[in-house]
């Protein structure tokens, strides 16, 4: 067992070295502050309360400019997820109008959204999204947490990428979301924003959230940093929404393979033990 740890720690201390310098590139980038998410290490899960604020925060503010195109409007029902009603997100996809179908005459049509509808982009396409954005394209962000590394790292290798590279992940989209800060010195960059934790700290995109942008449906004060921090931990389960389940089946794994080593072990002793050495 010592020796399988000793492993892992080498193994750790590789790909955080190895991982490091893109961290140090940055430019004086601001290291993301350090949060104790629900979801991180090997035991840990999504708040269910946190994902569907988070999921609010999304459709009414985020969903504007970025797309979630990974994230079919089922998955929301989905164990693991924000579990909201079926019938809730039915009347929630129904919002929308799907084009890209054709009629039994050929022409394009558009329907009500279903279920098993990916969640529609703000824009018709890349474009558009430019044209609309000061010729910046908003990134997709299913997988922006996994793009910013971080908790999807297996858990006995985290602390090492966080001791040299930094917070990432789920980390560094909170503390981005609610960092910006005035230009030091009085500088200006046009159509650009100064945002510390941002690599060369500007950044197209103007701060998204002020706080009291959202009313919460369970009641939850709006502030700043709990919007980002609801709307973060919304966008680490569209990077994993299987998160859950995984993390379970590995812990059932090795379970399952713990007893089968002491199985293996007591008949090993069985069979040697009338052999003399």
């Amino acid at each position: 067992m010592k020796t399988i740890t000793k492993m892992f720690t080498a193994l750790g201390l590789a790909v955080a070295l190895f991982a490091a310098p893109a961290h140090a590139s940055g430019g004086g980038q601001k290291n993301a502050e350090d949060y104790d998410f629900s979801f991180e290490g090997p035991f840990g899960k999504f708040d269910r309360a946190q994902l569907q604020r988070g999921w609010q925060v999304f459709k009414e503010v985020c969903s504007n400019c970025h797309s979630l195109k990974y994230i079919r409007f089922r998955n929301l029902t989905e164990p693991g997820g924000p579990e909201l009603p079926v019938e809730a997100v039915k009347k929630i996809a129904a919002e929308y109008e799907i084009s890209g179908e054709v009629n039994d005459e050929g022409e394009p049509i558009t329907r009500p959204g279903r279920l098993s509808d990916a969640i529609p982009a703000p824009y018709p396409n890349e474009q558009a999204a430019k044209a609309a954005n000061n010729n910046a394209l908003p990134p997709d962000l299913s997988l922006i947490v996994k793009a910013r590394e971080g908790w999807y790292y297996p858990w006995y290798i985290s602390p090492f990428i966080k001791l040299f590279k930094g917070n990432g992940g789920a980390e560094y989209v909170r503390s981005l979301i609610a960092g910006y800060e005035d230009p030091p010195h009085g500088e200006e960059k046009e159509g650009l924003n100064y945002n510390p934790y941002f690599p060369g700290h500007w950044i197209a995109m103007p701060p998204p959230l002020a706080g009291e942008d959202v009313e919460y449906a369970d009641g939850t004060k709006p502030t700043l940093i709990q919007e980002a921090t609801d709307v973060a931990a919304f966008l680490a389960w569209a990077s994993m929404p299987k998160m859950e389940e995984r993390k379970r089946v590995g812990l059932m794994t090795l379970l399952y393979l713990g007893v089968f080593a002491l199985l293996m072990l007591m008949v090993k002793k069985s069979l040697w033990s009338r052999v003399e050495h």
